[in-house]
């Protein structure tokens, strides 16, 4: 059984940093992509970033490319979530999700319903 446990977050000041790891258990993940997405209260779901597990590719929203930055260590199975240059609008529940094996037909991997495991949540506030 996949369990995803993220931590990390907290209460920063605007244009401070934080890191949320992501540590992944139950299974190897050489085929899984890991993303990160959020949200805030009254929002949907939005994505930040993901990482394929084996050959370390990334993509990011672009509300984030340039502050955040997704990385993995494989030893240890955990994704990490390097913030910085934070903003207000950066606010919300942070979560990490996972997908695999990787297949024909998955959906976009900017999308959470393409996602088939999720973590519990990290709450990020930064205040203005």
């Amino acid at each position: 059984q996949v369990q995803l446990v993220e931590s990390g977050g907290g209460l920063v000041q605007a244009g401070g940093s934080l890191r949320l790891s992501c540590a992944a258990s139950g299974r190897t993940f050489s085929n899984f992509a890991m993303g990160w997405f959020r949200q805030a209260p009254g929002k949907e779901r939005e994505f930040g970033a993901f990482i394929t597990w084996s050959g370390g590719s990334t993509k990011y929203a672009d509300s984030v490319k340039g502050r955040f930055t997704i990385s993995r260590d494989i030893a240890k199975n955990t994704v990490y979530l390097q913030m910085n240059s934070l903003k207000p609008e950066d606010t919300a529940v942070y979560y990490c999700a996972a997908v695999g094996p990787l297949r024909s037909g998955l959906g976009p991997l900017n999308r959470p319903a393409s996602y088939d495991y999720w973590g519990q949540g990290t709450q990020v506030t930064v205040s203005s």
